[in-house]
């Protein structure tokens, strides 16, 4: 049997259509394939502006009925000034100091949190080293140089904030010896050194920048005393130059 080919009518069409308007085709393509990277970029995730360590977990030393301590380092790993702030599920029982901030590019921080530890239910013991129901949200915002933190920043510009990292809690055993236990310590130790140091620097009084002030309210003006001391001088002179 003899097999005749058949050709589509769609495709000699479009052969037609090529021919007499080559760009519509080569643009169309182009547009198609030019839609793809940006769809792409759409779906992707926010890149991330600060480092956090630790990075997933708050590690609480366990001490039921007591305040305890965790520490967190912050550092801005853009290229740009960062703002920062923190969010907790638990705030009748947890707040951060800082609470938030602004970081210049590389600049990092210390944030110390406070959690109160209720007693277990039913006088049973707590489960140490597991997940508390606590949880811990940092935010990013991009700011301009010279921008200072106020929590209204982020309430401004949603559009612009990224979720950095939802932190979950979990009690360590204070007293069993642990890598993580000692980690945190030192976190601790260092910042409670660098509250310390930025207490010291607001102590210093600000450097000055105009007439000196002696005693209550009196301000002296050093050209002023300059001229006094100049014209005292062409007295003595005239005195002596009369004699």
């Amino acid at each position: 049997m003899a097999i005749t080919d058949r050709q589509n009518p769609n495709a000699e069409e479009k052969k037609k259509l090529f021919k007499l308007c080559p760009f519509f085709w080569q643009r169309r393509t182009t547009t198609a394939s030019s839609s793809k990277p940006s769809f792409a970029r759409s779906i992707l995730p926010a890149r991330r502006r600060l480092r956090l360590d630790p990075s997933s977990y708050l590690y609480f030393p366990y001490e039921a009925g007591k305040q305890v301590r965790s520490a967190i380092k912050l550092k801005n790993t853009s290229k740009s000034h960062t703002a920062f702030k923190f969010q907790t599920t638990a705030p009748k029982s947890c707040y951060m100091r800082p609470p938030g901030g602004v970081l210049a590019p590389g600049e990092s921080v210390f944030a110390t949190v406070f959690k109160f530890v209720e007693h277990p239910e039913n006088n049973e013991k707590h489960k140490l080293n597991k997940k508390s129901k606590a949880k811990f949200k940092i935010m990013s915002l991009k700011v301009k140089p010279g921008v200072e933190f106020v929590p209204e920043l982020f309430d401004e510009q949603k559009d612009q904030v990224i979720v950095e990292r939802v932190l979950r809690v979990i009690f360590l055993d204070a007293d069993r010896p642990s890598a993580a236990l000692e980690k945190l310590k030192r976190q601790l130790d260092e910042a409670e050194a660098e509250a310390e140091a930025a207490v010291e620097v607001r102590k210093k009084p600000p450097p000055e920048t105009g007439p000196r002030v002696v005693g209550e309210g009196l301000v002296i003006d050093e050209w002023k005393e300059r001229r006094e001391k100049y014209l005292a001088r062409q007295q003595v002179d005239s005195i002596d130059s009369s004699s």
